[in-house]
């Protein structure tokens, strides 16, 4: 009951707050050492290319915050991607808990190298939970563009499939994790990595259906 209480509270205090702040892709700051600032120009161009094909009125001015802070509440959205080592603390991980059930959607993008990491650390702020694998058929492949194989593998690395991965709270995707996929490299500058035109197409499209995702929950 209490649980129910807190989470009722939760809820309309994140509606309240989104509701007066400028709407906005936040990217997640954390400890540990991992490089969570990789891929500088990923979320600019994802915003870009969801305002002028979505429709949409993100700020491309997005804001950096870190998940033990308050501000986290302030979007509906957070993006975490890096390469290597993931530490939260007990208030991390419980500001980040209250966040994701109160309303809020994390997005996490494997950069190559934060997978070992990421799994033990949402397991931490969620040790109920377990990872599952979405079906194709999810609604967050089909929104304006349609992925009837899942994610597009952007960059390749250990030759593995691509796996969009979901946390579920309450029956409610609150956390997908996109794996052996480089979502995040495929939306940055074409001279970072010289992706070409189609697998950029491919990144930026997916990543626009995430976003749209979230809104239409």
């Amino acid at each position: 009951m209490k649980n129910k209480i807190l989470a009722y509270i939760i809820i309309n205090i994140f509606l309240f707050i989104t509701a007066t702040a400028q709407t906005s892709i936040a990217l997640l700051k954390y400890n540990g050492g991992g490089d969570w600032y990789a891929n500088p120009s990923s979320l600019t161009n994802l915003i870009k290319f969801c305002n002028e094909n979505l429709k949409t009125n993100l700020s491309e001015n997005y804001p950096t915050v870190e998940v033990g802070s308050s501000e986290i509440f302030l979007y509906p959205i957070l993006h975490m991607t890096g390469h290597g080592n993931v530490v939260f603390s007990l208030q991390e991980r419980e500001n980040l808990r209250n966040y994701l059930i109160g309303g809020g959607f994390l997005h996490i993008d494997d950069n190559y190298g934060m997978d070992q990491y990421i799994r033990q650390e949402m397991l931490k702020v969620f040790p109920d939970l377990e990872w599952v694998e979405l079906p194709y058929t999810h609604p967050i492949y089909h929104q304006t563009y349609s992925f009837p194989n899942g994610l597009p593998k952007v960059h390749e690395h250990d030759n593995k499939t691509p796996q969009g991965l979901g946390l579920f709270y309450e029956n409610r995707l609150i956390c997908f994790y996109s794996y052996e996929c480089d979502l995040g490299d495929g939306w940055e500058d074409q001279a970072v990595h010289n992706d070409s035109y189609e697998n950029r197409m491919k990144a930026l499209k997916m990543g626009a259906n995430i976003v749209e995702f979230v809104f239409m929950q």
